[in-house]
């Protein structure tokens, strides 16, 4: 037990903190939040932080803390959605595409270099902007281009596997295609995954924040970090602290996600490949 902790890394440590304090910040935030996000108190509007505020007020006089508490809750729901999505839809083109070849593999890995042409940002904003600005659009907009990391990497790792001599052994015995690649050569490949995963969560986040900062993410009076950002700038040297707040959570969890995702991808000694 002492060896295992010692190998632990610090990165490792404060990304799996800082991602623990971000899920139990969505999932506790009625009880967590000191006021209530959607309260107006114009006669408190852009006052700094204090002690019953200690990340002050905004231009309406809403709780900035209890905000950014509350917009957790649309970091994890945007981050976990997307990567669940695009795991799902990757892995299962990745299969189809190692797995069968020809012109199964062909068409869609023209799809996936077709997707990789465009920058990943750029076609949300277009996407989003034609569909309308709601959070549901902005979880379409970024599995449109999310799940092509996911289907290259299980591609390469079907390829690399399909002749191995324990998946030939399982197809002499007659086992089923589905059965085979779920329960021989899908967990050889869960390592890769994982760490793209971790950095899929973080690049979601960052998108959703630009995209809300853009007004074409998650709408008023609901609080997101991206639309925070944007509501303070126009008060940046007068009550700073409306862009302080919501700028240091994005940049605090895009870090520690990012941390974690660099030590699981040093301990599990895999490459990435994805569009963020």
């Amino acid at each position: 037990m002492k060896g295992f902790v010692s190998n632990i890394s610090a990165p490792l440590l404060v990304g799996a903190l800082i991602l623990s304090v971000l899920v139990g910040l969505a999932l506790f935030a009625p009880w967590l939040a000191p006021h209530d996000p959607s309260e107006i108190r114009l006669e408190a509007k852009l006052a700094g932080p204090s002690r019953a505020h200690l990340f002050g007020m905004d231009a309406l006089g809403r709780d900035v803390l209890s905000r950014i508490i509350y917009g957790a809750r649309v970091s994890v729901l945007v981050g976990f959605t997307t990567v669940g999505i695009c795991f799902v839809f990757g892995t299962l083109m990745g299969f189809l595409a190692g797995y069968y070849g020809g012109a199964l593999d062909e068409v869609i890995m023209r799809g996936v270099d077709i997707l990789l042409a465009f920058p990943g940002i750029l076609l949300a904003i277009t996407l989003t902007s034609i569909l309308g600005p709601s959070l549901r659009n902005v979880i379409f907009a970024l599995c449109v281009m999310g799940w092509v990391g996911y289907a290259r990497i299980v591609r390469a790792q079907v390829l690399a596997l399909r002749e191995s001599e324990f998946v030939l052994a399982a197809r002499a015995l007659g086992v089923r295609d589905t059965r085979l690649l779920l329960r021989h050569i899908f967990p050889n490949m869960l390592a890769p995954l994982i760490v793209e995963g971790t950095f899929g969560i973080a690049g979601a986040i960052l998108a959703e924040a630009g995209l809300s900062f853009l007004g074409l993410g998650t709408q008023p009076p609901a609080p997101s970090w991206g639309s925070m950002l944007n509501e303070g700038r126009q008060f940046l040297f007068v009550s700073p602290h409306m862009t302080l707040a919501p700028g240091m959570a994005i940049m605090t969890v895009v870090l520690g996600l990012n941390f974690l995702g660099d030590a699981l991808r040093d301990r599990f000694d895999v490459k990435r490949e994805g569009p963020w």
